[in-house]
């Protein structure tokens, strides 16, 4: 099973991120939006997991959420990696809530290593992807949206409380990736 570890993100805040889509699909550049329903932001991405695994990974994960307060994250402005001139990723990224985020995912790094999983090459960076482009067509006319975005202040703060990690199953199709939740663990510190 192929698997990945995250902070599922509340129907409200993904209405949000939905709408930042639109506006930047505006510019019609070559992009695989993220479905909606699918936007969350990923903690470890853990690839093909076996059922030995994922039992120890779920109990691993209860356990960290055992050390975890809530806490709220507040969106931050937008972004592409590798930069927004040439973006492959465009992603949404956090502000209030960093730390928390990046002591948790490094918690996460630790336990899983341990268990067998491959550490990642790059350091975590607290973001929530919306696509990823797959082609230069119109880069440009993204990159100014993008750039406009992240000038902007939004109307509304978005923010929301993190209660929880979720283990999520991610099943590949043509129509693109079905994610199914196959373990929760609340934060109860």
């Amino acid at each position: 099973m192929r698997a990945f570890i995250a902070i599922a993100l509340p129907p409200e805040i993904k209405r949000y991120l939905a709408k930042v889509q639109e506006k930047l699909a505006a510019g019609n550049a070559d992009v695989k939006w993220v479905e909606p329903d699918n936007i969350h932001l990923t903690l470890k991405f853990l690839g093909e997991i076996d059922e030995p695994a994922r039992e120890k990974i779920r109990s691993t994960i209860s356990d960290i959420a055992r050390s975890v307060a809530p806490f709220s994250v507040r969106l931050a402005s937008c972004g592409a990696f590798p930069r927004i001139e040439s973006a492959r990723v465009i992603w949404m990224g956090v502000g209030q809530g960093e730390r928390e985020l990046q002591s948790i995912a490094g918690l996460i790094e630790e336990r899983m290593s341990q268990l067998g999983i491959a550490r990642e090459d790059r350091p975590f960076s607290s973001h929530i992807t919306l696509g990823r482009t797959r082609s230069g067509k119109n880069l440009k006319g993204l990159a100014a949206l993008l750039k406009d975005l992240c000038e902007r202040q939004p109307d509304k703060i978005y923010e929301f409380q993190a209660d929880r990690i979720t283990l999520f199953k991610s099943t590949l199709t043509p129509r693109g990736p079905r994610y199914e939740i196959i373990h929760e663990a609340c934060f109860t510190l």
